[in-house]
């Protein structure tokens, strides 16, 4: 996916600066890996039902074409496989919305004490106590995300480690590492940790209703969601649509969506159009599309007074989002355009300069990083290097 959180797709990569067709993506210029043992014969898992309904799928461990890289994104069907397998058992109660707190009632006129004559004393009437609903803030106060807020954040699926670092360990501890992070990205704004969750996953395999998607079950999502609330944190739902349509998987999760601090991330690499296959080629997306979804949000924004909701879009390559120019302002959004590119620093900041040259208005802006694949024969990015690229990063994500 562009966030770095599952398989990297094989086969048609877009195109190079040349406008050829390039054998790898942008900024991930590797020497081919070797093929793990693990993949000298294919072996099926099983897909569990998901909170859909969808019947279970069979998806081979060795994702990739012959000669293809082993990469831990072409592992993509077998881990989500495995990941949302072990998401069933994981999940708590949901915690109800706190109710708006009654007004008190107001002071009756009670009868008079004993006066001369005994007679009733005339009172002025009390004025009604009225309590003031508050507007829903974002999870550390406020209204707006920027420039008040650097947002850093982990993505990935419980139970599955090849698909991001918010996969594996104590989700706690994960928020805990978060905030020490995020400190170090300060430079002036408050740090807000994000969790970004795989919420609708792709798969390589159509399943019954010829989707290639499976959505994460919704008692994992409200895990993370009073995870969020608990630690003030912004909860990101992550949506890989195979071949459904965008805006109807970002829809099926509007009742999540309601609260002040859950946001949305879309992955265009994962957006499969007619006879497209996850894993195979990369998926594609459009400013027009981009527009649609936030302005879906927009709507819910005014219609339950919600902060300003972020939207990010994960993008590996510029053939993966086209018409960007067509991205318009909606209103409580927060556009963010995340570059997802797995290197060297050098080429990290040749991807970045490539992804961000010529930003539409009102675009923010977020980086990627990769514990692992970003320190292959090199070495991760430091917070004070993020921060020289220009424009600087809004958003830092890690996998």
């Amino acid at each position: 996916m562009a966030d770095g959180t599952t398989g990297r797709p094989s086969g048609r990569y877009g195109q190079d600066d040349h406008g050829e067709r390039s054998q790898s993506p942008p900024g991930r210029e590797r020497e081919p890996e070797p093929e793990p043992e693990s993949q000298a014969g294919q072996v099926p898992v099983s897909v569990p039902v998901s909170a859909a309904g969808e019947a279970p799928v069979e998806a081979p461990v060795s994702g990739e074409p012959p000669g293809a890289s082993a990469t831990r994104r072409g592992l993509l069907a077998a881990s989500a496989a495995l990941g949302l397998g072990a998401l069933t058992g994981c999940g708590t109660s949901a915690r109800a919305r706190p109710d708006d707190a009654k007004p008190g009632g107001a002071p009756g006129s009670g009868k008079g004490g004993g006066g001369k004559g005994g007679g009733k004393e005339s009172r002025s009437p009390s004025p009604r106590r009225t309590r003031v609903k508050k507007r829903p803030q974002l999870p550390r106060g406020g209204r707006e995300l920027f420039p008040k807020y650097r947002l850093v954040g982990y993505c990935g699926l419980p139970g599955a480690p090849a698909l991001g670092r918010l996969g594996s360990g104590d989700p706690g501890k994960r928020v805990d590492e978060m905030e020490k992070t995020a400190r170090k990205y300060a430079e002036g704004r408050e740090p807000l940790p994000v969790l970004e969750l795989l919420a609708t996953v792709a798969n390589p395999t159509p399943g019954p209703d010829g989707t290639y998607r499976t959505r994460t079950p919704g008692k994992t999502i409200r895990r993370f969601h009073e995870l969020a609330k608990e630690r003030d944190a912004l909860l990101l739902l992550n949506i890989q649509p195979g071949r459904a349509a965008a805006l109807d998987e970002v829809k099926a999760l509007s009742d999540w969506l309601e609260h002040p601090h859950i946001g949305v991330a879309l992955d265009p690499e994962w957006d499969m159009g007619p006879g497209e296959v996850p894993g195979q080629t990369f998926g594609r997306t459009s400013g027009d599309e981009l527009n649609g979804v936030a302005e879906y949000l927009s709507k819910l924004v005014g219609e339950h007074d919600l902060p300003h909701k972020p939207l990010v879009f994960h993008q590996v390559a510029a053939s993966v989002v086209s018409d960007e120019k067509a991205l318009r302002p909606a209103d409580g959004v927060s556009l963010i355009k995340s570059a997802d590119g797995i290197g060297s620093p050098g080429l990290k900041r040749g991807t970045w300069g490539r992804l961000v040259d010529d930003l539409p208005d009102g675009l923010h802006t977020g980086f990627k990083l990769f514990y692992e694949e970003d320190t292959e024969g090199t070495r991760l990015m430091k917070p004070s290097e993020v921060l020289k690229l220009r424009p600087e990063p809004e958003y830092v994500m890690y996998e």
